[in-house]
């Protein structure tokens, strides 16, 4: 037993006053590994202690000055933290800032995915093109992430802080809305009310007519991403929804050359027929008057058996899209 205690421990000897030697244990080397734990345990009950509690939730920033990147002991910092507010509801953001301006990690941490996930979002607003790189998110209770600058002035120990505090902020009760608000499905409805919408077979015959009273064109105002994986209506005008309105106002310096008059039959179709009501409705506003939109969108379009990509209607002109900011170059 004496040979093993020497193996793994280091030992003293000293004589006893009858002249028997006695073995004295000396504790054991600490490790570096051991320090950094004791360190992080001290930064987060230091954290917790000037943590606050708001609407139940305990808040607290620690900002910890670091000669170098060390997300790995910001993660034990955070492990002490879970632990040591394992049954109660906390969201904690932590940094270690360096001496120089450089990228310093960030690690956000809380009992909550739905904190935690406000809390990304929050962050990332108020570090706008400060973030360098973020994980995945894959973990619910934390988030690290790569900030420039971070700790450099007395506005980022500010902005966590806010972060924080609008991530935790209860829930307004959707039942008890502002006065004078409507819901989008009363809005949608409301719009709806105003329009003449037409099935995909009606918008088909329309389309086909040989004289009609005004000139009709079919819009599709889907983005580009959602156009290329669903497919489209050759023939079609593609307009993306976010310049619609400036296409096709007739006041609009930005204008499609064939928007010259207020009596053009303009059908709009999305890709199931919600966002195309509204659109419509914006070009009524316009004075458009002879706009609508077709119900269930380009979905129905192509359930109804019509013609999709390579099988367009004729004798319809095709408008690519132009950049809004290229085509109001001269308004500036």
């Amino acid at each position: 037993m004496i040979a093993e205690s020497f193996a793994t421990q280091s030992t003293a000897s000293e004589a006893s006053g009858n002249g028997d030697v006695v073995l004295r244990t000396q504790p054991p080397l600490r490790t570096l590994d051991d320090v950094r734990l004791q360190v992080a345990h001290e930064v987060a009950v230091r954290a917790i202690t000037k943590s606050q509690i708001l609407d139940g939730v305990r808040v607290g920033i620690s900002l910890s000055l670091s000669q170098s990147e060390d997300d790995s002991f910001l993660h034990k910092v955070a492990d002490v933290i879970a632990h040591q507010l394992a049954l109660g509801d906390y969201l904690f953001a932590l940094a270690t800032t360096l001496p120089s301006a450089g990228a310093t990690p960030l690690v956000i941490c809380s009992s909550s995915p739905s904190f935690l996930h406000r809390a990304i979002l929050l962050t990332s607003s108020k570090f706008l093109g400060r973030i360098l790189r973020s994980d995945d998110a894959s973990n619910p209770h934390r988030w690290a992430a790569l900030v420039q600058g971070l700790g450099s002035s007395s506005y980022d120990d500010d902005a966590l802080r806010d972060a924080l505090h609008k991530a935790t902020l209860a829930p307004i009760d959707p039942l008890l809305p502002p006065p004078g608000s409507r819901s989008i499905a009363q809005i949608l409805a409301d719009t709806r009310a105003k329009l003449q919408r037409i099935t995909p077979e009606q918008a088909y015959d329309e389309l086909r007519e040989p004289e009609v009273g005004a000139p009709t064109f079919l819009v599709d105002i889907r983005p580009e991403a959602q156009r290329e994986r669903m497919g489209g209506i050759l023939g079609s005008l593609v307009i993306e929804r976010n310049v619609l309105e400036w296409r096709f106002d007739p006041r609009s310096e930005a204008r499609l050359p064939i928007a010259d008059r207020y009596d053009l039959r303009v059908i709009v179709f999305c890709q199931e027929g919600y966002t195309s009501s509204l659109a419509a409705y914006a070009l009524q506003q316009l004075g458009l008057l002879n706009a609508t939109d077709i119900i269930g969108g380009f979905q129905a379009w192509k359930d109804a058996g019509l013609p999709t990509d390579g099988q367009g209607l004729a004798g319809i002109e095709q408008a690519r899209s132009m950049s809004f900011e290229s085509s109001m170059v001269s308004t500036r």
